[in-house]
């Protein structure tokens, strides 16, 4: 790894790290960026996973206010998040390589619509709320969330780019709270998902270290730079840097 390389795998694990914690999404950001300076996509999609463990624990750690009084909620959808990350990191070892390599070009093209579509899925969200609060319904855990919590841990443990959003949209939908509180649900359920599937990797595969100890600082800075500023970013940068990294690994993919 050269010095350059280093620069610019640390800078996208600060970037990853602060969106992943503020929306999600961050995988964006690292993968492209790796895939860009030539490693492999499956080498490159099971080091990014495992580096951002750090980051997923350092935002959740981060929205720790919001996550109070929210354990019976944890309890119930933490479990099918680890069983759809085990599912998921398990397809990714048993399916043949080139599969994922053909298969995440259609993965990041979904990722990157679930992040330009986010401001409309947001609103309409919160109009569903008002409703909700307005006819004075209450809604929490309920098997068709767990259901779709599990699905979305399939998708984190096999990709894991955009899950964010997936688990945002899912839980704003079914569950009545406030955004940021789900949001550090969010936090906690992507990290039971990145690392059920890291501990799979470990054991399984082949990982550059090196991409991971880079990925893993950078991220662990971005989940407190997201935790305590995040709110306060421009989301559309933050969308316009997704939307270009993400076009870029996409041209290097299909190009490839």
């Amino acid at each position: 790894m050269t010095i350059g390389e280093f620069v610019a795998i640390l800078l996208a694990g600060i970037g990853a790290g602060t969106i992943n914690t503020v929306v999600g999404s961050g995988s964006l950001i690292t993968f492209p960026t790796l895939v860009a300076l030539g490693y492999p996509p499956l080498i490159s999609n099971v080091s990014n996973n495992i580096g951002l463990v750090p980051g997923a624990l350092s935002g959740a750690y981060g929205y720790r206010r919001e996550l109070a009084g929210q354990r019976p909620r944890l309890q119930r959808l933490m479990p099918a998040s680890a069983l759809g990350a085990l599912a998921g990191s398990s397809l990714l070892l048993v399916l043949p390589s080139d599969v994922f390599d053909s298969v995440v070009i259609v993965l990041i093209v979904l990722a990157l619509v679930l992040v330009v579509t986010q401001p409309r899925i947001s609103r309409r969200l919160q109009a569903r709320r008002q409703a909700s609060e307005t006819a004075h319904q209450h809604r929490d855990v309920t098997p068709v969330v767990i259901g779709l919590v599990a699905l979305a841990g399939v998708y984190g443990g096999y990709f894991g780019a955009a899950q964010g959003i997936i688990l945002i949209a899912t839980l704003g939908i079914f569950v009545d709270d406030s955004l940021q509180r789900l949001n550090g649900c969010k936090n906690m359920l992507s990290l039971t998902v990145n690392s059920v599937a890291a501990v799979v990797f470990v054991l399984t595969t082949e990982i550059d270290w090196a991409v991971v100890g880079v990925i893993a600082i950078g991220s662990t800075i971005g989940g407190q730079v997201g935790a305590k500023v995040g709110r306060r970013l421009d989301p559309r940068i933050l969308r316009g840097v997704i939307v270009c990294v993400g076009l870029v690994a996409l041209v290097r993919l299909i190009a490839g």
